[in-house]
């Protein structure tokens, strides 16, 4: 019987300086993060992988919003792969979305209404893709549904696409943007508190290490999981950072949560592409934590990241670069 908990790791980081989570977390944030520890506690230890995805999945059904008018919604196999698609009244171009949740939970209902949201906000067409989880499909297989989805809609509908996705969603479509960057399809790519593959001995890993919604420990575990050994290295297909070519990639726009040991990756994320030659840039929410996207209706901090995030997806898709000369 496989069991996992997200913080059922005791990796000793006592030596750590401790970040001033009561003066850095508002109180509208703290409130989040008590309602999904009462959907998702801490103490829910030995379960098994089926009973963990059916507590995550009830703690995104809590927080779930309907759906915005004037999209539709269907679900369709594209590239083999079972994706949902959400349609405004008239989409001129289309955006990649991977859901988060550690490799390991979550599917087409846990970011449902981010999804249509976004459809709504943005005025794309929204396509999420149901990739196999570890640990009974470990890597690469979450990477090549990805990649086989995205090659399916570009072969369905012209023009550009952009990519995006949270958390883990957000290190898949980094690693299918650097897989697809010879196509000259991909207008950019929107990563939102991603996992990259930094360095875990250092900077946010450190300072970070016992966040709220997210530690350190939780990182090295569900790395466990997903990959049967130590995780791969100088493989982009498994983290974006183990690249050694960052040329020719697309306009990358990587918003990280302040309170979060993943913070760092998207600003070495962002250095690596901008010594390519490319533009990048990496937004850090001041006082949000991983998982903030459940958040945007009752925090405000998340709302206002939110609406950025929406612009960011509509100006990339035309090919605007949505911050003046900010690299």
């Amino acid at each position: 019987m496989i069991s996992y908990s997200r913080r059922s790791v005791t990796t000793d980081h006592s030596s750590m300086p401790e970040a001033d989570y009561q003066n850095l977390i508002d109180g509208p944030t703290w409130a989040f993060i008590r309602e999904t520890d009462r959907w998702y506690p801490p103490e829910a230890v030995g379960l098994t992988i089926a009973e963990q995805r059916d507590v995550y999945n009830r703690m995104c059904a809590a927080f779930r919003k309907p759906h915005p008018a004037g999209i539709t919604v269907r679900d369709e196999s594209l590239g083999g792969v079972m994706c949902r698609i959400y349609e405004p009244t008239q989409a001129a171009q289309t955006a990649m979305y991977f859901h988060g949740g550690g490799f390991v939970v979550g599917g087409l209902d846990s970011h449902d209404d981010v999804c249509a949201e976004l459809c709504a906000a943005t005025g794309l067409r929204i396509v999420s893709a149901d990739y196999r989880l570890a640990p009974e499909h470990r890597h690469p297989a979450a990477y090549e549904d990805c990649l086989s989805a995205s090659r399916a809609v570009l072969d369905r509908w012209p023009g550009p696409l952009i990519m995006a996705g949270d958390s883990a969603g957000g290190s898949l479509a980094a690693s299918v943007t650097h897989a697809l960057r010879g196509t000259g399809r991909i207008n950019g790519q929107v990563l939102i508190y991603p996992s990259l593959g930094g360095d875990r001995s250092t900077g946010s890993y450190l300072t970070h290490a016992h966040a709220p919604m997210l530690t350190l420990a939780d990182v090295e575990f569900y790395l466990t999981i997903r990959h049967p050994g130590p995780p791969p290295e100088h493989d982009p297909t498994a983290a974006a950072l183990q690249d050694n070519d960052f040329t020719g990639l697309p306009p990358s726009v990587i918003f990280a949560a302040e309170c979060d040991p993943l913070a760092d990756d998207g600003r070495e994320y962002r250095d690596r592409v901008l010594a390519a030659g490319g533009r990048a840039a990496s937004i850090v929410d001041t006082g949000l934590v991983h998982g903030w996207l459940r958040a945007r209706h009752s925090v405000p901090r998340a709302a206002e990241s939110f609406a950025r995030i929406a612009a960011t997806l509509r100006a990339l898709s035309t090919g605007v670069w949505p911050f003046g000369d900010r690299a």
